[in-house]
């Protein structure tokens, strides 16, 4: 006669308990030991190696001409930044225009000032004055050759622009900048705003709100999740490429300071040296002010902490793949 399931013991009924073993992983620790070990070589050499002259840099690279260069690259990157965004707005909005004449306009913009080095442009401003030396504002246009023709005085000129006297070198520097931006950063937006779903602008459209309170009030929002990360790595590139507009020249930019030091001293390693430290040094409030606002856009997203984390989508989070 069988036993019932009443009867059964409840050590019969209950499936064992099932003995975990955590995944090893002694690639991580070989990982781990040789990076240690290249760290560890690489502090010794910084601290033994004379060439580097830990004493010069420290009684140069602060010197008031010194900070005052770095007074104008944070200036050039914030100004080159704004103005960038703006025209990178402007240029994705008429990109995604229906009309063809805004849309191969906006193309040309970016085709041009993608493809223009940013180094060539800053000496192209530069130099601008070859082309402008006066520049005539306003008026009637042919005036002055009308006037000739007829035999008399005609001068419809409001106002000149002498472009020596306007494009300083900070002023070519900053355009050369911005406008070069202004085309990268129209392809960010352009990508940020068809990431967002078309659902949400027909939704918009049916309750009455216009293009432009759509634009401002639900696709750019929602599309800055997609804008900020690559618009954080803008704009630290740019800080990294004011350097360029010592060629146009801008004698009181951080690197040419630094350089200058270097040449009159005639010692140029050690400022090179200095110049890496204070690009590290500005590029880490960067990297800081990055974190939080791709954090801040990220809200309401459903995307968690660990996927948000760069290093951790790479598998190297707590309970990631193999090592």
């Amino acid at each position: 006669m069988t036993e019932s399931a009443d009867t059964a013991k409840p050590d019969e009924a209950r499936p064992a308990a099932i003995k975990a073993v955590p995944v090893r992983h002694p690639g991580r620790w070989v990982a781990v030991a040789v990076l240690a070990l290249l760290a560890a070589m690489f502090v010794h050499m910084l601290v033994t190696n004379k060439a580097f002259q830990w004493s010069f840099i420290i009684d140069n690279a602060f010197r008031p001409n010194i900070v005052e260069g770095v007074r104008t690259t944070v200036l050039l990157t914030v100004f080159s930044m704004i103005i960038g965004v703006v025209i990178g707005i402007v240029m994705a909005v008429m990109r995604l225009s229906g009309n063809p004449i805004l849309s191969g306009s906006a193309w040309l913009y970016t085709w041009f000032f993608r493809a223009v080095p940013r180094l060539v442009l800053a000496i192209l401003f530069g130099n601008m004055g070859i082309l402008y030396a006066k520049y005539h504002v306003g008026g009637v246009p042919f005036s002055r050759q009308v006037g000739d023709l007829i035999g008399v005085d005609v001068d419809g000129t409001l106002f000149t622009i002498n472009a020596n006297t306007f494009l300083t070198g900070f002023m070519a520097g900053l355009l050369a900048l911005a406008l070069s931006e202004g085309a990268y950063m129209a392809e960010i937006v352009r990508a940020g705003m068809l990431s967002v779903d078309p659902g949400q602008s027909e939704a918009a459209g049916a309750l009455g709100m216009s293009r432009m309170q759509t634009l401002r009030r639900i696709v750019l929002p929602q599309a800055m999740r997609v804008i900020v990360p690559p618009t954080g790595n803008e704009t630290i590139a740019m800080l990294k490429d004011t350097s360029l507009v010592a060629f146009v020249p801008v004698t009181n930019e951080l690197f040419f300071q630094l350089k200058s030091v270097g040449d009159k001293e005639f010692n140029v390693f050690p400022m090179l040296v200095a110049s890496c430290m204070w690009y590290l040094f500005l590029t880490s409030f960067l990297l800081v002010a990055q974190y939080y606002l791709e954090r801040h856009f990220a809200r309401g997203s459903g995307v968690s902490k660990e996927k948000r984390a760069g290093f951790r989508a790479l598998g190297f989070g707590s309970g990631g793949g193999g090592g």
